[in-house]
């Protein structure tokens, strides 16, 4: 598909749609700081039934977070099928879009990308380095180091732009599509609680080759969360969601 070049800033957009895959997943992080700029979050969770909506001009922006399901489940879930179909629509609107981990997995497949496993069964979970390409700019001028909990990689999508690499099994980290669409294979919204949450649902990975044990995520959680809110403040600037106040104040002018 073609991407069209973002639209104009809709100073009325004050809700950013939230999409979840399970009915006890949270925003974390990531929607603490889009509440702190006056943003109404706006939660659907369409692999447990929730329509995804159709008019989107009430939002400045949509997070798809990361889920156990794969990207490639059209058939076992039909919320999967329709969040593919709608991330085309939000990039057709110019609205800025977030995947997070399986959001950027589907944003990737919405675009004819790829996504797999590891072909040797690898994970990757725990807080690793990431390298910033040539080109990402000043996009990961505050934090290099994220928190990952993930078993398949995504493939950069015609027409997408690699921002960084990874250090481990999974060499695509970041990806960008024009100026508002970003993919992510990290967790910048993870929480501590979300971290124990996570080590509890999810102990059959920290088995697998790539998995680093609940100790290291806890260490780094206090040595990279502060660099890692800073880091998602500015890529909320970069991609225009620069809080409701300010798109009246954009929109106005």
């Amino acid at each position: 598909m073609s991407v069209r070049q973002p639209a104009a800033a809709n100073g009325n957009a004050d809700r950013i749609l939230i999409v979840l895959h399970q009915p006890g997943s949270t925003a974390g992080r990531v929607g603490e700081l889009l509440e702190e700029r006056g943003y109404t979050l706006e939660r659907c969770r369409p692999c447990c039934g929730d329509d995804l909506p159709r008019d989107l001009s009430p939002y400045g922006g949509v997070v798809v977070f990361g889920g156990p399901m794969s990207a490639n489940d059209c058939q076992k879930f039909d919320g999967i099928r329709l969040e593919i179909e709608h991330a085309k629509r939000v990039l057709d609107a110019g609205i800025p879009y977030l995947g997070l981990c399986l959001g950027a997995q589907i944003l990737s497949r919405a675009l004819g990308g790829v996504v797999t496993p590891h072909p040797s069964d690898h994970v990757e979970v725990g807080y690793t380095e990431i390298i910033p390409e040539p080109g990402a700019g000043g996009v990961f001028e505050h934090a290099t180091h994220f928190f990952q909990f993930h078993r398949e990689g995504f493939e950069v999508p015609p027409g997408g732009e690699l921002l960084a690499t990874g250090t481990n099994s999974f060499p695509n980290q970041a990806f960008r599509v024009g100026e508002k669409a970003y993919g992510l294979q990290f967790h910048p919204e993870i929480t501590l609680e979300m971290i124990h949450r996570w080590n509890m649902g999810g102990a059959h990975r920290l088995t697998r080759p790539g998995a680093q044990p609940k100790r290291a995520h806890i260490k780094g959680f206090e040595l990279f969360n502060d660099s890692i809110e800073r880091w998602s403040r500015a890529l909320f600037d970069r991609m225009g969601m620069p809080g409701v106040m300010r798109h009246r104040a954009e929109a106005a002018e």
